[in-house]
């Protein structure tokens, strides 16, 4: 329930608008003046203050002003019997998110409160939003010095400073959502939200909602109105992650988007202006797609001004010992533990690897051997912790081994045998 603070030296006021307010669902607290306002304030979270103007001890301005010191995301609605439309405008310009003369008709004022709680709770998502975006730039940084990852590098710094739309191709686990947040963070917008929407994991009828916002009542579990994720990024940045999988009617609406920079909530008929950049990833064959008739190839176009390929891990197999060494890190930070060493002879075996699921799957990897293996990870702890089973159960360590002249020998068989492995799972 949505948690309101009145604040009113007048009992019989207090009294009721905690009676209606409670009726509507509200959760109600009382203060007679501003002092307790600011006492109940720094003990509570509250979704929306009501604060009358003149009041005893501190008035309703000066509670004002601290309530932007103290706690600038919680939304004011002023409310008064006596104030001319001068003190109104001052009242907003320090903060209040609206005026309320008494006695308050009751529909506006729930429609203020209402709203105020929505633009209170939009507030808050950029908030987490603003301090993921502020994580420190290394956690965005691109490991490796390999040619085909320099080549998305200088791509980056080439392309961050723009405002450019950029569509990042390449297999799943790449690291194009990586790629994504590096230009986010080198870019003018690094200051404001990046917002990720994962278009396959969120189904086709929900889409639309989850992109532009819907209004309450638009649909039969829309029980309040709600911003999209469009409105989420404005002024920064959003990532639209999986894009080929977006259904063709959300597309349309993208599109419409994109040309007009305005959006419409479902269920709504206000246009809303947004100003964000739009980066998109996919790890499949887009124009195949618009030839299947499954990809607007107008928006493709509207994406597609830059194109950055990722490239496989089996494509940059020399940043493999890089990537191992930066996983070990941050993998034993999180745990609190010692940095595991890890032998040449470990390392080797894993450059020969077939990562069919490529970095991400070279980070499960590395957490793996980090909690299961030695303190030294050894190449036996890789043999037992990372080949499928089928390698391990045919004899032992040594014996498999034995059977290879090189490590090219080993890894093309491993290969093989993990293709079967993947077939029978």
């Amino acid at each position: 329930m949505p948690r309101i603070l009145i604040v009113d030296d007048e009992k019989s006021i207090r009294k009721t608008l905690t009676e209606i307010l409670e009726f509507e669902k509200f959760e109600v607290v009382e203060a007679a003046d501003g002092m307790e306002c600011i006492v109940k304030l720094k003990r509570e979270k509250f979704d929306v203050i009501l604060l009358d103007i003149k009041m005893p001890n501190m008035d309703g301005m000066e509670a004002l002003e601290r309530i932007q010191l103290l706690n600038p995301e919680t939304p004011v609605v002023m409310i008064s019997g006596h104030a001319t439309i001068d003190t109104a405008v001052d009242a907003v310009k320090k903060g209040a998110f609206d005026f309320i003369s008494k006695p308050p008709d009751l529909n506006r004022l729930l429609i203020t409160l209402r709203n105020a709680i929505d633009k209170g709770d939009l507030i808050t998502e950029k908030k987490i939003l603003q301090r993921k975006v502020s994580k420190k730039a290394a956690d965005y940084k691109m490991i490796g010095k390999a040619p085909s990852i320099g080549k998305v590098k200088s791509t980056i710094e080439r392309v961050a400073p723009t405002e450019a739309r950029v569509l990042i191709v390449g297999d799943n686990g790449t690291g194009k959502e990586l790629v994504a947040k590096d230009i986010h963070a080198k870019s003018p917008r690094k200051d404001y939200p990046f917002v990720e929407v994962n278009c396959a994991a969120i189904p086709s009828e929900l889409i639309e909602s989850e992109l532009f916002g819907h209004e309450k009542g638009a649909f039969t579990s829309a029980h309040k109105q709600r911003p999209g994720k469009f409105e989420l990024a404005n002024n920064g940045t959003l990532f639209l992650d999986e894009i080929g999988d977006m259904s063709l009617s959300a597309q349309a609406k993208v599109l419409r988007a994109l040309q007009e920079s305005r959006i419409t909530r479902v269920g709504g008929d206000k246009s809303i202006p947004v100003n964000v950049r739009i980066l998109a990833a996919t790890n499949k064959d887009i124009p195949e797609l618009i030839s299947q008739g499954k990809f607007r190839e107008d928006l493709y176009h509207r994406l597609a001004v830059i194109v950055i390929k990722v490239p496989r891990l089996n494509q940059r197999k020399e940043d493999i010992p890089d990537l191992i060494d930066y996983f070990n890190g941050i993998i034993s930070d999180e745990y609190n533990i010692p940095k595991r060493h890890f032998a040449s002879a470990a390392i080797k075996l894993l450059k020969e690897y077939p990562w069919t699921g490529n970095i991400r799957e070279l980070r499960n990897v590395v957490e793996r051997l980090i909690i299961l293996g030695s303190d030294k990870i050894t190449k036996k702890d890789v043999v037992e912790y990372v080949y499928p089973v089928s390698v391990r159960s045919k004899s032992s360590f040594e014996e498999v081994f034995s059977k290879f002249d090189n490590l090219k020998e080993l890894s093309n068989f491993i290969t093989k045998e993990y293709e079967t492995y993947k077939q029978n799972v």
